[in-house]
């Protein structure tokens, strides 16, 4: 028989997800590190709340699955001791916390965005895209975030995909670097390129030096939607979450001077949340291309069938799909220039 419950799962989703947005913000899961363990009574005592909420929040991020209990006491599970503790190779916690405080209330707004057809997290009328802006501290917290999901679904591509056959790799919108790291940590013989704007580059070039890549991840300022051409030089360009960003003209332009800027025999690997070429999910892409009309004027997520057609009109051979399991894509349309 069929019940309303599972509506009620959707109503539920976003108690859910600020669950997780406040045990982040009050660090709960990075005090739990190392298997140590809480009770309600040590947790009101810790954070400065009364045994209610206490309760309430650790019953219910055990209920997510962030914590377990055993008698009294809470602990991390493996999901929230790997990826929600501060400091871990691939914490999440700055994803969620961009999330929360950026575009969780926007969202409140999507039937504007709807009827408008314009982005709520930014004016276009007058920014010129949603980085033109002069909260620094906003900046900051997207390079995190963007890094923080980029770094897992790095190592998953890594997985999928075998980068060793490459030398050289272009990073076009490459952000904080967090793929290139990911990539020259795995493989000696790899150099890589970021290309981004230049307040960007500062960025990646702090992150490049943190995992002591320097001489082998160079970070190069411009903008790869403007300037005529990309650099050459490379025998992989990799457009990893970027072409959600833009709509179908502006992606295909991009794909005709990647095709431009790589020798006979070099590929070109997209990586992103796909659309089943119905175009009825799975729900993380689509629910993706949900928050392109909040963030975004021209983006939404496309399918694999979608990309096959811009590369293979854009003059690439060998067109398939790598499929991997990661938060920021769930797979890479990867193709070569013959």
């Amino acid at each position: 028989m069929i019940t309303p419950t599972p509506l009620m799962r959707l109503v539920a989703g976003v108690w859910g997800f600020k669950t997780l947005a406040v045990g982040v913000e009050l660090g709960l899961f990075t005090r739990l590190a190392g298997g140590r363990t809480m009770t309600v009574e040590q947790a009101a005592a810790e954070f400065g709340l009364p045994d209610r909420p206490a309760d309430l929040l650790l019953a219910a991020s055990a209920s997510l699955g962030l914590l377990e209990k055993s008698g009294d006491s809470y602990r991390n599970t493996e999901l929230a001791e790997q990826f929600l503790v501060e400091g871990r190779p691939y914490y999440f916690g700055a994803q969620v916390r961009y999330s929360d405080l950026r575009t969780y209330l926007p969202w409140h707004r999507i039937g504007e965005a709807l009827r408008t057809d314009r982005p709520l997290t930014w004016d276009p009328e007058s920014q010129q895209s949603m980085f033109d802006t002069a909260d620094p501290a906003m900046l900051a917290q997207f390079w995190d975030a963007m890094f923080s999901t980029s770094s897992f679904t790095a190592s998953a591509l890594a997985d999928a995909y075998d980068f060793s056959a490459h030398r050289r790799l272009l990073d076009v919108g490459g952000g904080a670097g967090a793929f290139p790291i990911e990539f020259c940590r795995r493989l000696p013989e790899l150099r890589a390129t970021v290309l981004d704007l230049p307040h960007v580059c500062v960025r990646a070039r702090e992150r490049i030096a943190e995992a002591r890549l320097t001489g082998r991840i160079e970070a190069v300022g411009g903008d790869f939607l403007a300037d005529p051409a990309l650099p050459d030089g490379h025998d992989v360009i990799l457009l990893s979450m970027i072409l959600h960003d833009w709509d179908e003209p502006t992606n295909r332009e991009l794909l005709a001077r990647c095709h431009a800027a790589l020798p006979p025999g070099g590929a070109i690997v997209v990586c992103e949340l796909l659309l089943n070429d119905e175009r009825t999910g799975p729900p993380e892409a689509a629910l993706m291309g949900m928050n392109m009309l909040v963030e975004t004027e021209g983006g939404r997520n496309y399918s694999g069938a979608e990309y096959t057609a811009w590369l293979t009109d854009a003059g690439f051979v060998d067109v398939h799909t790598v499929p991997f399991d990661a938060p920021g894509a769930n797979g890479a349309v990867v193709a070569r220039r013959a």
